[in-house]
């Protein structure tokens, strides 16, 4: 999401190598140096910024400079957008936001991070956190796309978008933002996930909770999982599909956060067979990468062609890596 807008291509083609020059055979380094040039590229090119290279691909860059991977320093001025949430509905719509409730989630996201890491003010999250809750149905969810069957990397669909919502609101301290975290809770306890995807949104939106209803859903969402998971370590949208680098992402993001804490995962998982299936899901993920650091893009129908898509699946990919880095 930090839209590097003013970072030129010499600069950032001067990071990437930078990267494979501290690391070349690093899988995470590999990834962080194609986003490094990628991700700005889409502000130079087009009068606006995007949710996907702006919101999904930066934000990868954020938790990537969190891990020493990428100088802070080097994501340039153009983080004041993320610390401005006002300028979001002002974004051009020519190639730009046109989902603008999703790509309120998407910045708030990497907005959270940037405070996180120290590179943003608490206030500017409390200030995109009123704008997410405001999109809030009174169900508790955050409906994205009406005809997408299924969530994808970059259009998230309404269980992950509901996930990655509550995730950021519950880090701020309003009223409005409780309020909407707790419509939130009541509707994933109230939730079944029918998808590998939603069944990982639905780990992401519960966190930790520990009632007898959220117990429930886990368990469901967790069985789900375990059935899902292909020989080859990756899952795909489906209990029957082929393995998807974006599915595989998504799980391992929701799996990484119960290690250490089998109350959780029991009697889908022990602690062992958790880590397993993390390490095979890790291996599935390096074994998709591409030479150049990305990731081919999961797109729904499977096997399109989205540039879009493409840097969101890298995104996504890349924080699963970081997340389950050994």
């Amino acid at each position: 999401m930090l839209i590097l807008a003013v970072v030129t291509s010499v600069a950032a083609a001067s990071v990437a190598a930078t990267i494979w020059a501290q690391e070349p055979s690093s899988p995470e380094a590999r990834a962080v140096a194609y986003l490094s040039a990628e991700v700005p590229r889409w502000r130079r090119e087009h009068p606006c910024y995007s949710c996907h290279n702006n919101g999904d691909g930066t934000r990868a860059l954020i938790a990537a400079s969190r891990r020493g991977l990428l100088d802070a320093a080097s994501l340039g001025d153009a983080a004041g957008w993320l610390r401005t949430p006002e300028q979001w509905a002002q974004n051009s719509d020519d190639g730009g936001v046109k989902d603008l409730p999703l790509a309120r989630i998407q910045f708030a996201s990497a907005l959270q991070l940037l405070v996180e890491a120290g590179q943003a003010e608490a206030p500017a999250l409390e200030r995109a956190a009123l704008l997410v809750a405001a999109d809030q149905r009174p169900d508790g969810s955050w409906p994205i796309s009406a005809s997408a069957a299924i969530g994808s990397p970059a259009g998230y669909g309404t269980m992950l978008a509901t996930a990655a919502a509550r995730g950021l609101l519950a880090r701020a301290s309003g009223l409005e933002a409780r309020a909407a975290v707790e419509r939130a809770d009541r509707w994933f306890r109230a939730s079944n996930a029918e998808s590998v995807i939603d069944a990982s949104a639905v780990l992401l939106g519960l966190e930790r909770a520990g009632d007898a209803a959220a117990a429930a859903r886990r368990r469901q969402s967790l069985g789900l999982l375990k059935l899902g998971q292909g020989r080859d370590g990756g899952w795909g949208p489906f209990v029957t599909s082929p393995s998807e680098p974006f599915d595989t992402a998504l799980a391992i993001l929701a799996l990484v956060p119960l290690r250490g804490v089998p109350v959780l995962t029991t009697p889908a998982y022990s602690a062992a067979e958790l880590d397993a299936a993390i390490v095979r899901a890790r291996a599935y993920l390096l074994q998709q990468q591409n030479e150049d650091g990305s990731w081919t893009e999961t797109t729904r129908p499977a096997q399109q062609e989205s540039y879009a898509q493409r840097i969101s699946t890298s995104g996504w990919a890349t924080l699963a890596l970081l997340a389950s880095t050994p």
